[in-house]
């Protein structure tokens, strides 16, 4: 692969947060993809396990401070940075007393499943975007991992596809089979709505937005490449990515697929 700035939206990143094959991913494919020579730039939410002191998170006060507006409210914005021990990877952590802060992932710590969670990918995925922006950093690649980043393809191609850095840019996104249970918010558009976006234009898309397989659905739509990151990780939603023509990644078993991955990128930017 040509030398690329590939950013990556995760969800989870081991050794923040316990091992499973989707945090093991989120360490291994960046680091992998840096090494081969590319620039990357690695974000991931600052649930309530990560351990701010054993991992060394501090504040970076430069990017922190700006105020996420969702549905008429405020949310403002912390951003933390740590190191993955080992490597030269830079992890940034988006933070939010609302929705971050002593929160686990999609449910608490008695397995029930928060009901804002579609709110929580919106701050989530617009924070990072804007963050980035204010670093005059703009990604070749945006990888996105986990449902937590389900809304960036949308916002890049609906809200911020005008913007230069962002017109050649190539967006994919990793399936891993997690599925939320909660219907999405009967106001979700309205809570979308952000620059050119209202609730009417999103009419124009003609998907329905009510449930968690509709709402990978919208985000896949938007994407310029899908990677089955799991065996028989959504079958459905890659028989979806398969009909709509959307370039698609099998999953094959090995301990780093980055070179994989890498190739697959350099795939797209030939389409």
């Amino acid at each position: 692969m040509t030398s690329k700035k590939v950013l990556f939206i995760s969800q989870a990143i081991e050794p923040f947060v316990p091992e499973t094959p989707m945090s093991k991913l989120g360490r291994i494919i960046p680091h992998s993809i840096q090494e081969m020579g590319n620039e990357i730039r690695t974000f991931q939410p600052k649930w309530g396990n990560v351990n701010e002191r054993r991992n060394q998170l501090h504040e970076v006060i430069r990017l922190s401070g700006l105020n996420v507006i969702i549905n008429n409210t405020d949310h403002s914005l912390l951003i933390k940075v740590a190191s993955v021990q080992s490597t030269h990877v830079q992890v940034y952590f988006i933070d939010n007393e609302d929705f971050f802060n002593k929160r686990l992932a999609e449910s608490d710590a008695k397995n029930k499943e928060y009901g804002d969670n579609y709110e929580r990918s919106i701050f989530y995925t617009r924070s990072v975007i804007e963050t980035i922006k204010k670093q005059r950093w703009y990604p070749d690649v945006i990888h996105c991992q986990g449902w937590i980043s389900g809304t960036a393809p949308f916002f890049i191609r609906a809200a911020y596809q005008d913007e230069m850095p962002f017109t050649n840019t190539k967006v994919v996104y990793s399936l891993h089979g997690t599925k939320l249970k909660k219907p999405l918010p009967e106001n979700y558009k309205d809570c979308l709505a952000f620059r050119n976006i209202t609730p009417e234009s999103i009419e124009q898309y003609g998907m329905p937005l009510k449930s968690f397989t509709d709402y990978a659905k919208f985000s896949l739509s938007f994407c310029d490449g899908i990677i089955q990151a799991q065996k028989g990780a959504s079958p459905e939603l890659v028989a979806f990515a398969k009909e709509k023509g959307i370039p698609t990644l099998p999953y094959e078993a090995t301990d780093n697929p980055g070179q994989r991955y890498a190739d697959f990128y350099e795939s797209l930017f030939e389409q």
